[in-house]
């Protein structure tokens, strides 16, 4: 998966919004106003981005995958993963994992903000 790959994915699963707020190096995708990935704009030899993940899970995957997912990179670090590509995952589970993560923003979001989404 390359940059262009995960923006594409980002953009075909639902109304998102692809934001640069922090600055031009930082790339954020958003679904009812909040975020679900966050990636380096900056970033020429390995991909990597931020996803929401269910705690969990969290702890699960990076045992699992001890050399592809890690920590959040300055985010909170319970809720947020790093996920570094063409590592250890195929695109498949890359877009599992995104998908996971705009799943859990959707399910946070107010009811009549998720009914405005499955409006569209």
């Amino acid at each position: 998966m390359n940059i262009e790959d995960l923006r594409d994915y980002c953009l075909s699963i639902g109304p998102v919004v692809e934001e640069t707020p922090f600055g031009p190096d930082t790339l954020v995708f958003k679904i009812g106003g909040k975020i679900f990935l966050l990636v380096g704009l900056d970033q020429i030899d390995e991909l990597r981005f931020n996803v929401k993940c269910n705690p969990e899970r969290a702890i699960e995957l990076r045992e699992k995958y001890e050399h592809t997912v890690l920590p959040g990179y300055h985010m909170n670090k319970k809720h947020w993963n790093t996920i570094i590509a063409n590592r250890e995952l195929e695109d498949k589970k890359l877009e599992e994992l995104i998908f996971h993560s705009y799943s859990l923003i959707v399910e946070s979001l107010p009811t009549k903000v998720k009914q405005e989404i499955k409006g569209l």
